[in-house]
């Protein structure tokens, strides 16, 4: 039985992937197995938008003022350390 494969057509991310496999003599399949893994955890950390509005919903109720509600959440930043 023949191995599961992946199909892109993009020519810049097949580059990237052979030119990445080559330097950390790895496999295309391996780098693209971590590469995923990797946008997988980092993206996890995010709420997703079905989430959020039921929560907004729940919280504020049906009527409200999402500017407010954007802005209540922003921190300043405290500029640079000289």
């Amino acid at each position: 039985m023949a191995a599961p494969q992946l199909s892109v057509r993009s020519a810049k991310a097949r580059d990237l992937a052979h030119r990445l496999a080559r330097r950390e003599n790895r496999s295309i399949a391996d780098i693209v197995e971590r590469a995923l893994e990797l946008y997988e955890i980092r993206e996890a950390g995010r709420e997703p938008a079905g989430a959020f509005y039921a929560r907004l919903s729940k919280n504020y109720g049906t009527d409200l003022d999402l500017e407010a509600v954007i802005k209540d959440g922003r921190k300043p930043h405290t500029g640079l350390e000289l």
